[in-house]
């Protein structure tokens, strides 16, 4: 299916590394143009000199949740740009331990890292995406959002993220901007938290993939990506408020019971 990303500027939070970063690499071989957002220097170079093969891509290092980042991420994506039709809210998180371990301020930094990024980047995108007559928006959300487990924050912000969604799919359609969100499962990925587990506590994870995983695997981020770049293209045009859960049926989120 050829997806008409072909030119159009795309800002992704959190794209460094992970599922942002194959998100970036799935919308650069569509021929869209990307920029990233990383708080490392060092780690944006090494992914823009890894990605740049694909494709016209660019960053910015600094931090979206000190005052004025996420609006200087956004300002300068459309300024490297030339243009900017999409965003992907793919910053994400969680502070602090299980319920009883969890102080109010580790939910109100889980809350900050998830949703108030979002909330923030989408805001200053809206001029932009308005102006292309074709903005599209996706919030990555988690399958924690609505299959409970530990740790309680990062459900309830994950959560508020889908409201926001549904929520901002409404307000900005007279504006031309589609809202829609992704759900993945558990990703396995070079550095990520499943691949530590898997070498820390090698028994339990073979006993949560077992337990959890019809398929007998995690998913990749690859696979996430797919479908975040098909749901954020002119292709899915009628598709707004829509959250696209993709965890290959995973039954609960956390290898913790």
């Amino acid at each position: 299916m050829h997806l008409n990303l072909e030119g159009l500027g795309v800002a992704i939070t959190g794209s460094t590394r992970g599922l942002g970063k194959a998100t970036a690499a799935a919308l650069l071989k569509e021929g869209a143009q990307v920029h990233l957002s990383g708080r490392d220097p060092g780690t944006l170079s090494r992914a823009l000199a890894e990605l740049s093969p694909l494709g016209k891509v660019s960053g910015l290092a600094g931090d979206l949740l000190a005052p004025g980042g996420a609006e200087r991420f956004v300002d300068d994506a459309a300024a490297r740009l030339g243009r900017l039709e999409v965003v992907v809210a793919n910053l994400g998180g969680t502070s602090g331990g299980n319920f009883l371990d969890a102080t109010a301020d580790d939910f109100a930094r889980t809350y900050e890292l998830n949703v108030l990024h979002a909330v923030r980047v989408i805001r200053a995108a809206v001029p932009y995406l308005e102006r292309s007559g074709q903005g599209s928006v996706v919030v990555v959300s988690s399958i924690s959002a609505f299959k409970p487990g530990p740790r309680a924050q990062y459900g309830v912000a994950k959560a508020a993220e889908l409201q926001l969604v549904s929520c901002l799919s409404r307000e900005l359609a007279p504006q031309r901007i589609r809202v829609n969100a992704v759900s993945p499962g558990s990703l396995m990925f070079e550095g990520s938290s499943w691949q530590k587990r898997s070498k820390e506590i090698p028994q339990q994870f073979d006993a949560f993939v077992a337990r959890e995983f019809p398929w007998g695997r995690l998913g990749t981020a690859e696979e996430v990506a797919d479908v975040i770049t098909f749901l954020a293209s002119p292709r899915a045009r009628w598709m707004n408020g829509a959250n696209l859960v993709v965890d290959g049926a995973q039954g609960q989120p956390s290898i913790r019971l």
